[in-house]
């Protein structure tokens, strides 16, 4: 679905027309608020985050990773999944990618959100993921 923004009566310029965004540019700007966000690690599950590294090695980063949108006539919905970093509360950060997401969408597309969901999907403890510096022996 997509949003489509009728413009009503004559503009102080004379024009008139309609604007539309479609739902995959409204869950990139969320994604990129959420990731803004000190404590978000990554976004995205498990499997999202494996397609996402391969896509990052091509250099074809997926922005909207880990959020799904539903765009109506006037309103937004957003789902959007996290790993947030250890030690981080997950409750702040939580409400704080709801916050930011929510602002960047009214003050970018213009358009109200009916709600943020979050999901934290996990934890990262750093070092987890780190290749190690030597190879190990078989």
């Amino acid at each position: 679905m997509s949003s489509t923004t009728p413009t009503d009566g004559l503009k102080a310029d004379g024009l008139q027309g309609t604007t539309t965004v479609v739902d995959p540019v409204v869950a990139k700007i969320a994604g990129i608020a959420a990731r803004e966000v000190p404590g978000v690690h990554a976004l995205g599950g498990g499997a999202a985050r494996v397609v996402g590294a391969v896509r990052d090695a091509l250099g074809q980063s997926d922005l909207g990773q880990g959020v799904r949108v539903e765009v109506g006539e006037h309103q937004v919905a957003a789902d959007v999944t996290i790993v947030v970093a250890y030690p981080e509360q997950l409750h702040i950060v939580a409400e704080n990618v709801r916050r930011a997401v929510s602002t960047a969408i009214v003050e970018l597309i213009g358009m109200e959100v009916a709600e943020v969901n979050v999901t934290v999907s996990d934890v990262h403890i750093p070092g987890e993921d780190d290749e190690p510096d030597e190879p190990r022996a078989a």
